[in-house]
């Protein structure tokens, strides 16, 4: 007969005291994630499913198997303190990222990292005292070792917890948990298969869970870009404009189109106005117009009142990178730092066949979104960033829009001098987020009840933006190129952030119907074209990947003689027209002449608003043609600007 041996006393107690250590540690890290995982439902979705969380344990349990089966016994737990930070730190900037973005990060979010320090104001405006429930646990276990430390007490607490060596687990335990492993990676794989015919990002996260979800859109994003590596430019350029002709854009071809060449030869200037939204275009407070300057431009040049913002994860730089390409952000990376290596057909490289010197203007330093790639990328010849801006202290990005003008009219009139025609981009901040417009600087005076409030503020700041481009248009005027200059204004995203303004608060406020969509993302296009006057406003939908084609046209260069592939269509000569969106919205969201259409699953229980009487749309059965053409296009634009060589 086999007999165990005897154990001292005070090895049984020893082998207790590990036994109590393994496990507990083990199932209480994963019962402390799970609870982060269903609050960060929470901030996402507004509730907690607990039927879904079975996504997210799953994908749980497979990283708290892998690490208990593979770490060392005596640093167990210093590894699940370090995976219970990493996964706090990654819940608590998804949660933030959500509420400023609207959408979920995904692991390429990483890139642009370093970027926070430099939008410091805007974080800070952004998180919520509520974000910080990811951490309460982190802080008492950091108190309680330093507590240990300094006390020299023994490091253990209540349930087990004790930091220390642990006995290798017994082979038994090291079974179950492999069949645990095993058991979590088929049901994760399920979920993650299951979700993949999903494009929308949100039902996507909350039916896969958040970690799920980061694995879906790696399989996604390698699956894309192998086909973009199979596949050549020239072969997606003809696919796109094969599938394009198939989109009835104009009711009848052929002819010259209109308005082509008005403004041949003409100087070009884009200005892009930061989170400009369209309603402060002729809306009057207290009786006084809020963008006299912006009005006046409109009502004599050319108007689109129902342009909308296309921008990805890059957000300002992606519509720099949209309005001089034409082609889609992917929504997957700043387009400045994933496509800053590559050789981007664009509007400076059109214009410089034309005889044009491009040059870009930004207060900001370069290297901030990676502009200092984009801007090689699209080839301007020069850019002008802070050290060539006296810092008026205006905000926290330095110089204010009227110092940006200064310096960039008195450099344009340099290259006038030369006989040589310019293209120039003037990128504007004074505007941004969280629009905090010195008091000396503030060109109006707000109502009470709109005071200390972020709409009262957003006013203020885009009531100044207004001021500083009637202090452009006098230094054109006095450098003698306002009669030979085309300009062009737009916004390049929302500017009032939806959690902090209700709907229908706003539009009480300001005597108009504002629409949580539709408002939020309409923002102006406004083309100053010189010695017209006659004022027009053209009613067609169109977004920022149209803004090239209808620019060129202008100009009098055509798109298709020069072999150029754009994405969007020049809204002055199409009778129909569908753009889509897929940041801030889900992918597949696209508005056409009538409605803005945001899916669920798919099509089919997807939602739409009428673009302009904001009233809500049932019968969805007459869009399905244009859901399906523009998730095609926007494909074709994904595999297009991924084929592109590398510089």
């Amino acid at each position: 007969m086999h007999h165990s041996p005897i154990q001292s006393p005070k090895r049984l107690l020893r082998l207790n005291e590990e036994r109590n250590v393994r496990v507990p540690l083990f199932y209480a890290a994963v019962f402390i994630l799970l609870v982060k995982l269903a609050l960060l439902r929470y901030f996402l979705f507004g509730d907690i499913k607990w039927t879904r969380l079975t996504a997210d344990a799953s994908a749980l349990l497979v990283l708290a198997c892998a690490l208990e089966l593979a770490t060392p016994a005596k640093l167990k737990a210093w590894a699940y303190g370090g995976l219970n930070l990493l996964l706090s730190l990654l819940l608590f900037s998804s949660a933030v990222y959500f509420e400023h973005f609207g959408t979920l990060p995904t692991y390429t979010a990483l890139y642009e990292l370093h970027q926070v320090t430099k939008i410091k104001d805007s974080v800070e405006n952004t998180v919520q005292w509520s974000h910080y429930w990811f951490f309460p646990d982190i802080a008492f276990a950091l108190g309680w070792w330093i507590y240990t430390s300094v006390t020299g007490k023994r490091r253990s607490g209540p349930s087990g917890f004790r930091f220390g060596k642990t006995a290798p687990a017994r082979p038994m335990y090291r079974v179950v948990l492999s069949v645990l492993f095993i058991l979590a990676v088929v049901v994760s794989a399920r979920f993650i298969q299951t979700g993949m015919p999903i494009e929308n990002e949100l039902v996507l996260a909350e039916d896969e869970g958040f970690l799920n979800y980061q694995v879906t859109a790696a399989i996604k994003a390698a699956k894309d870009n192998s086909i973009a590596a199979e596949g050549n430019t020239e072969e997606f350029a003809k696919q796109a404009k094969d599938l394009q002709a198939t989109y009835p854009y104009q009711d009848k071809q052929g002819g010259t189109p209109v308005d082509f060449g008005i403004a041949k030869g003409k100087n070009v200037i884009f200005v892009q106005l930061e989170a400009f939204q369209n309603f402060p275009i002729h809306l009057k407070l207290d009786g006084k117009e809020l963008t006299p300057n912006l009005n006046k431009l409109a009502d004599e040049g050319i108007y689109f009142p129902h342009i909308f913002q296309q921008i990805g994860q890059g957000n300002t730089s992606d519509a720099e990178f949209m309005s001089n390409t034409s082609i889609y952000p992917t929504a997957q990376i700043a387009m400045s730092t994933g496509y800053g290596n590559r050789n981007v057909p664009s509007l400076p490289r059109l214009l410089q066949q034309n005889g044009y010197v491009a040059d870009t203007f930004h207060v900001n330093d370069v290297t901030f979104w990676d502009r200092n790639k984009l801007y090689a990328a699209i080839n301007f010849n020069h850019y002008y960033d802070k050290p060539y801006y006296k810092n008026d202290h205006f905000n926290s990005f330095g110089a204010s829009d009227e110092e940006l003008y200064h310096t960039a009219v008195d450099k344009l009139s340099e290259i006038s001098v030369s006989k040589q025609p310019f293209y120039a981009q003037f990128i504007t901040v004074s505007s941004h987020f969280p629009f905090a417009v010195p008091a000396d600087r503030a060109k109006m005076t707000l109502p009470d009840k709109l005071k200390g409030t972020q709409l009262g503020n957003y006013l203020l700041a885009v009531n100044y933006t207004d001021y500083a481009i009637g202090t452009l248009i006098e230094r054109l005027k006095a450098a003698g190129l306002w009669d030979d200059t085309v300009l062009v204004f737009y916004g390049d995203h929302f500017g009032l952030q939806p959690d902090d303004n209700d709907p229908a608060q706003v539009g009480e406020a300001l005597g108009i119907k504002y629409d949580p969509k539709v408002t939020r993302f309409n923002i102006p296009l406004i083309v100053r074209v010189p010695g017209e006057q006659k004022g027009e406003v053209v009613d067609r939908v169109g977004g920022q990947v149209d803004i090239l084609p209808t620019v060129t046209n202008l100009l009098g260069i055509s798109l298709d003689e020069a072999k150029f592939t754009a994405f969007g269509h020049d809204l002055l000569n199409v009778d129909h027209n569908v753009v889509g969106s897929r940041y801030y919205l889900p992918t597949g969201s696209f508005f056409n002449d009538d409605v803005l259409f945001v899916p669920g699953k798919g099509f089919d229980d997807g939602t739409a608003v009428n673009i302009r009487t904001l009233e809500p749309v049932t019968d969805l059965s007459p869009y399905r043609a244009d859901y399906d053409y523009i998730m095609k296009l926007m494909t074709l634009s994904d595999h297009y600007v991924r084929s592109l060589p590398k510089r």
